[in-house]
């Protein structure tokens, strides 16, 4: 077989540096695994870049990266993580998404198995979420300089609907609406990374919220004030950031704060607060009392939202402080993280 047509030895091959250098193995890399993963009519026409028509509206766009370790966890792996991470960072401002780039940045040595084991999930959730793959990049690293593989995305989205969701929109008297159980993410990756086992298993939460989104705003669009998925410092930081920008403060219920008991049994152990755990599948919504109930039921009616709960509401303060009142009545400041409570998390 001349070169050109030699295939990837996928069950027992590696990345070398020749995959990343813009020749022949890089070539066949490209179409031999990225191309067979993602296929589509925008990816297939081989082009650095990719043109797509939007119609009316207005754009959305975000980018991201990825350095989860470790790259395969209970629920998921980088690369689901990366479609799903993508696609809500465009939900959350109420758009619909359309298409994303992907760019890899590969260790040598990274097994070809492996590889497309995380392609095949990339494309299988972008399919499930509706959005197409058009364009993407592959780098490759020595040894020891890359973890294994990191993933950067972007994504673009239109608004069709005149939505304007923002953080600075929250008023006093608006209820905070959160789409369901807090910290499977992050505990998920820690029982992988420190070998955990719990009696009920946690997987995480990670999927793609664009669906339920288009729910609630089909409930509530001209009550939603904004929308954020509360990934890195998880619910904890995500309310201290909205409550800054907004000028306001929050008050919560400890007792309406859903945690899986197997989530709040390995925060314990692992000396973490599921307030400051990391989430990848699940939207804190700021939204006015008078749609908080059907933006809450059009939640709870989805897959996604079963599990959704009014936990507290936007207060007058000037400092801006999250407050909490316990389950045993008493009060805590629910305050911004100090550090980095979980590494490597997404």
């Amino acid at each position: 077989m001349k070169a050109h047509q030699r295939k990837l030895d996928i069950k027992n091959g590696c990345i070398d540096l020749s995959h990343g250098s813009g020749g022949r193995a890089m070539s066949q890399l490209i179409s031999g695994l990225f191309h067979e993963a993602f296929g589509n009519e925008w990816l297939a026409r081989g082009n650095d870049q990719s043109a797509f028509d939007v119609g009316g509206g207005r754009m959305v766009m975000t980018t991201d990266g990825y350095v989860v370790s470790p790259l395969f966890f209970p629920g998921g792996n980088i690369g689901s993580l990366a479609v799903h991470g993508t696609v809500n960072d465009i939900a959350m401002a109420g758009a619909r998404p359309l298409y994303l780039s992907a760019s890899f940045i590969i260790e040598e040595g990274f097994r070809f198995s492996d590889l497309k084991r995380i392609a095949e999930s990339i494309g299988e959730a972008a399919r499930v979420a509706g959005v197409y793959i058009i364009t993407g990049d592959t780098k490759v690293v020595e040894r020891g300089k890359a973890d294994g593989l990191y993933i950067s995305t972007a994504g673009v989205g239109v608004l069709t609907d005149g939505l304007d969701l923002s953080a600075e929109k929250a008023r006093v008297g608006d209820r905070v609406l959160i789409s369901g159980t807090l910290g499977d993410h992050g505990v998920a990756i820690m029982s992988k990374r420190q070998n955990l086992a719990f009696e009920t298993d946690v997987v995480s939460d990670s999927a793609s919220l664009h669906d339920l989104v288009a729910e609630m705003v089909a409930a509530g669009r001209k009550g939603i004030r904004l929308m954020r998925d509360p990934t890195r410092g998880g619910f904890a930081a995500t309310l201290n950031e909205i409550a800054h920008q907004s000028g306001v403060g929050f008050r919560l219920q400890e007792e309406t704060i859903p945690v899986k008991p197997a989530v709040a049994a390995a925060c314990e152990l692992l000396g973490l607060d599921p307030l400051y755990v990391a989430n990848e599948g699940k939207l804190v919504a700021i939204v006015s009392p008078d749609v908080a109930e059907g933006v809450l039921a059009a939640m709870k009616a989805h897959p996604l939202g079963r599990d959704s709960a009014d936990v507290g509401e936007a207060v007058a303060d000037d400092h801006h402080f999250v407050q909490m009142t316990t389950s045993f009545g008493g009060g805590r400041i629910v305050d911004w993280l100090s550090g980095e409570q979980l590494p490597r998390i997404c």
